[in-house]
């Protein structure tokens, strides 16, 4: 196979070390062979090689918190009416979005659709990023991930979650998702500002609960994330084992010391929140939602500086389905958010957008950092995001995409 060499530009390889000035990256097969300067790096006389100019090389970037659900608003009674077939051309069209954004990977946080779109971009039926699953989100009777304003029999077979309670019972639904190919499982711990019912600060499920669920994944090697915003039902998740915390709006110094001894992240999706707040009446949000979203935003500003303070790992997550408010290829404002409102310097934005979001997706062994060894993600930025983080956010400025060592976008 042919070798793919990128020369003359800025590398920023996603571990936080200072960027190379005159770097270079050697591509074989779908891994990364060679990095560094080109004074170190002789380059092969087959090799394809091309010239990026002034753009930046980064990693791949991740969205560690999104959802292919195929919505076309953010009203939770549209989900469960619109035809599936409908919602699964919709959210197979906003694929090429992500990667011409520069979103090689991304984590779908529950929505049916991700594990059968995985499938299809692997067959090359669509272009899109790398994705990993949780399928249909875990949920008790009530929660978050029930639909509460519709009969329970109707949502139990048309909704986004899994309504499951006890110990037992969410073994199996665990189970479930494992079955129809989910890569890890997502619960909700906490109530949230979108459903009906349930306030942010509301626990959900009991830790025998969380904890039959956890071993469920630890089986089968894979890992629990969390919708977690009030203190206890972080803390209780936590306890349980679970791996992310989304969101974590009220987390508190027990749910920090938790996360610190078991290498926890936060994911805590800061730009759902700033779109809903501002503009979120202009796009149908219900006044419920708008209340509850607006309580909780300078206490969720406050907290993440503590968190980064602390040294908890904090990655970029979305939240976004892309409906007209949360539209896929505007992902990288989260980076923008952590700089401006939580105080991040640029190279830390970019790390938690690559590094610690590949660690949350359980594949920082894999992505994320541009190293010898790892599969060959990665970006080239028209800017320099050091200087100027926003240059991330125009799918414009993205001139060069790889994925897995394949040519996804070029612009020359």
């Amino acid at each position: 196979m042919k070798q793919i060499i990128l020369r003359n530009l800025k590398l920023i390889d996603g571990t936080g070390k200072e960027p190379i000035s005159d770097g270079v990256v050697v591509i074989n097969g779908n891994k990364i062979e060679q990095i560094g300067s080109k004074k170190k790096i002789k380059i092969p006389e087959d090799a394809e090689v091309l010239d990026v100019g002034e753009g930046t090389i980064l990693p791949g970037l991740i969205d560690a918190h999104m959802h292919f659900m195929g919505v076309s608003s953010l009203n939770n009674l549209m989900f469960p009416i619109e035809p599936e077939p409908l919602k699964t051309v919709r959210a197979a069209a906003s694929c090429a979005k992500l990667i011409n954004a520069g979103f090689t990977s991304v984590r779908d946080m529950g929505g049916i659709i991700g594990v059968y779109l995985k499938r299809a971009i692997a067959e090359g039926v669509i272009q899109g990023p790398r994705i990993s699953s949780a399928l249909r989100i875990l949920s008790q009777t009530g929660g978050h991930g029930d639909i509460h304003m519709l009969p329970i029999d109707f949502v139990k077979s048309r909704g986004f979650g899994r309504i499951c309670d006890g110990a037992d019972e969410c073994r199996k639904a665990a189970r479930e998702q494992f079955r129809e190919g989910a890569d890890f499982i997502k619960i909700c711990s906490t109530g949230g500002a979108m459903s009906e019912k349930g306030a942010p600060g509301f626990p959900q499920f009991t830790i025998d609960e969380i904890s039959a669920i956890v071993e469920e994944a630890r089986r089968v090697k894979s890992y629990v994330a969390s919708h977690a915003q009030g203190a206890e039902g972080i803390n209780n998740a936590l306890k349980a084992g679970v791996k992310t915390i989304e969101h974590g709006y009220y987390l508190d110094n027990e749910g920090m010391e938790l996360m610190l001894k078991n290498d926890a992240i936060l994911v805590p999706t800061l730009v759902v929140g700033d779109r809903i707040c501002t503009k979120g009446d202009e796009h149908g949000v219900p006044e419920y939602a708008l209340r509850k979203a607006r309580e909780s935003r300078e206490v969720q500003i406050e907290t993440i500086q503590r968190a980064r303070k602390a040294g908890i790992k904090i990655a970029l997550g979305t939240d976004f389905n892309n409906v007209p408010l949360l539209p896929f290829g505007e992902n990288a404002l989260e980076l923008e958010l952590f700089v401006k409102l939580v105080g991040f310097s640029a190279m830390e934005a970019i790390v938690a957008g690559t590094k610690i979001s590949a660690e949350a997706l359980q594949m920082g062994d894999k992505i994320g950092t541009l190293e010898k060894g790892k599969f060959a993600d990665l970006i080239v930025v028209n800017g320099d995001p050091i200087v100027d983080i926003s240059c991330l956010r125009n799918p414009d400025n993205i001139t060069l995409v790889i994925k897995d060592g394949i040519i996804e976008k070029n612009i020359s």
